[in-house]
């Protein structure tokens, strides 16, 4: 078989809108997974998560200083990698005041050894007023290429809205999955009017979509759109919204990865699908 037939199919992007660069809608979080500090054994599986990534295509990594350990050992990895030139890495700044904030994402480019940073975000928009005026002025002069606000519940939806309507930011990072539906109500279609791409965080919900499904087989149309397993099914069901930059899933096993980045591949669930999708999760 000519090897170039049995390639597998180039991962799905979306535009950022705010400069038509083009991000993989399947990328990687940090959270919890890639806290291990120095602890060899655990580190070895993020070294294979991280390959696994690259080698299909995806950019987007996400962390935060709230994460312990997890943006040192992402620039680590990546530095022993030689990964950076083909990602795109994004944290936030999670502490009050100017020179705090400062002084955090100072110490986050220092952990992600990196001299610019492709998006920077206020995290849970806290100091949000503060932050936004330093990161403005950090991505004038080049340090930042792109800003951001995140939250990641649907009580703080209301600020999230006040924040994003009354500010210039790239991106918005928000919680959404069909166990948490609720960010399509508004906040979507307000990214969209305000040109803002949107990375998608907890796109498996609290854990208990999985448990949900377990031992619980696949619907057989849903073959038809490539899907090979839930953790496929709930992803395609994400990225299929049009507002929907990018979803990112931690994992700590790159098996999961490589079957993550399968839902970036192959047909979209169109907005009656997508319907019945919902409506097939809700009566597991």
């Amino acid at each position: 078989m000519n090897p170039a037939m049995s390639a597998p199919a180039p991962l799905i992007t979306r535009l950022i809108p705010s400069t038509g660069e083009r991000l993989p809608v399947i990328g990687l979080g940090t959270w919890q997974t890639f806290d291990v500090g120095g602890d060899a054994q655990a580190r070895g599986p993020l070294r294979g998560v991280l390959s696994a990534m690259a080698e299909d295509g995806a950019k987007l990594i996400d962390s935060s200083p709230m994460y312990g350990s997890s943006e040192s050992v992402v620039g680590e990895l990546v530095a022993a990698l030689g990964l950076r030139p083909q990602l795109f890495l994004a944290t936030k700044v999670w502490t009050s005041g100017r020179d705090e904030g400062i002084r955090q994402m100072e110490q986050s480019f220092r952990r992600l050894r990196i001299e610019q940073l492709d998006l920077m975000q206020i995290h849970n928009l806290l100091d949000a007023a503060t932050h936004t005026r330093t990161l403005e002025d950090w991505k004038q002069a080049g340090r930042v290429r792109y800003i951001g606000i995140t939250h990641y519940t649907s009580s703080a939806y209301r600020d999230v809205e006040r924040w994003l309507k009354r500010g210039n930011y790239d991106f918005l990072q928000i919680n959404y999955s069909l166990d948490e539906p609720e960010a399509a109500e508004r906040l979507l279609p307000l990214a969209q009017e305000k040109n803002a791409a949107v990375i998608v965080n907890r796109p498996f919900g609290k854990g208990s979509m999985f448990r949900r499904t377990r031992g619980k087989p696949l619907p057989g149309w849903a073959r038809e759109l490539g899907i090979a397993s839930w953790a496929q099914y709930f992803l395609k069901w994400i990225i299929a919204h049009p507002a929907v930059t990018c979803a990112i899933p931690g994992t700590s096993n790159p098996r999961h990865m490589v079957d993550n980045l399968g839902a970036a591949r192959g047909a979209l669930p169109d907005a009656a699908m997508r319907v019945r999708m919902a409506q097939t999760f809700d009566a597991l």
